[in-house]
């Protein structure tokens, strides 16, 4: 879609002119690549409002300072850091938004971005919302406001929350890295023929080496790699060894739950397994207890003219030592 230019009345020249920067923000990146999305929508709706104030000395600004796919919960966005910076240099004098959540939707952090404007002579407009910041009741409505916002955005949160909750209770995969050893297909977990293998080896190979270390060395070896073409180490290898998915099952805050999917480890190879990661890494890397020395201290050396001194037996015989003599 082409955009038409917009035709700019004469300013007054004895207006004082106030450089005004058009903030968009979408919280998710669905329908960011259509020719007109919602942040031109709403660069539109701020740009007739400002073009609506040319009389009162707006010029608008052309550098966007766009927001697609970032959350209103935070600060930590590109473009705001941008109009942040922006307003440090006195490069900006009025902030226009479509509305005041585009800007924040936490009420604290709202209050942190006034704290900023109103340091630099900085004020903001929303073009939706009318409220004039400069008195009492003007700032108890935009306190009012944002309230709402940040209800609003903790009461989704909450439904998302229980919604992912009761999926994982119900065995679904949720998202996120795909584990070695699966597929993802019609959004569920489908073992992969040619990396299920692998996987069972190194469980396997865990359970006849009895250490992690010793495990990462063979597979590197064997120049067994991850999915990225990058050799497994040991950090691998306990990720592997810690994943229930692996064994059919889904885990959220400490609960377990059978999975959907299907596991490419068997149980008995699981418990196995796990026994061994139970036992303490010291134990097991032993292969033999040291006998306890029970002659320790009651055996002397002698030494004609000198005191009889303390005897220390080792793999390599015994020596005396002077730590502590008895005479």
């Amino acid at each position: 879609m082409t955009r038409k230019p917009r035709t700019e009345a004469p300013m007054p020249a004895t207006v004082r002119k106030l450089r005004c920067a058009v903030y968009t923000r979408k919280s998710t990146d669905e329908g960011l690549d259509r020719e007109f999305n919602t942040l031109d929508a709403q660069r539109d709706a701020c740009e007739a409002y400002v073009g609506s104030q040319r009389a009162e000395g707006w010029l608008l600004i052309r550098d966007r300072y766009d927001d697609g796919g970032f959350t209103g919960a935070t600060l930590d966005r590109p473009a705001l850091r941008r109009l942040l910076a922006d307003i440090e240099q006195g490069r900006v004098d009025v902030i226009v938004v479509y509305k005041i959540d585009r800007l924040s939707r936490s009420l604290m952090d709202f209050a942190k971005l006034v704290e900023t404007m109103e340091a630099h002579g900085v004020t903001f407009v929303s073009v939706t919302q009318s409220f004039n910041t400069t008195t009492s009741m003007g700032r108890l409505t935009l306190n009012i406001l944002l309230s709402f916002a940040q209800f609003e955005r903790e009461v989704i949160g909450e439904r998302i929350r229980d919604k992912f909750a009761a999926s994982r209770a119900r065995g679904m995969w949720m998202g996120g890295k795909v584990p070695l050893g699966y597929d993802v297909m019609s959004r569920k977990l489908i073992p992969n023929e040619d990396e299920a293998p692998r996987v069972c080896w190194v469980f396997e190979l865990y359970v006849e080496t009895q250490s992690g270390t010793a495990t990462a060395r063979q597979l590197q070896a064997e120049n067994t790699t991850s999915r990225s073409g990058r050799l497994l180490d040991k950090g691998d290898v306990y990720k592997l060894l810690n994943l229930r998915t692996y064994v059919g099952e889904v885990t959220h805050k400490g609960q377990v739950f059978p999975g959907e999917h299907p596991g490419i480890v068997s149980r008995e190879l699981w418990d196995r397994a796990h026994a061994i990661l139970q036992t303490s890494p010291r134990v097991r890397t032993q292969p033999r207890q040291h006998a306890p020395a029970l002659l320790k201290g009651l055996i002397f050396g002698t030494t004609a003219g000198r005191c009889r001194r303390r005897m220390r037996c080792g793999e390599g015989g015994c020596t005396g030592t002077t730590s502590r003599s008895v005479c």
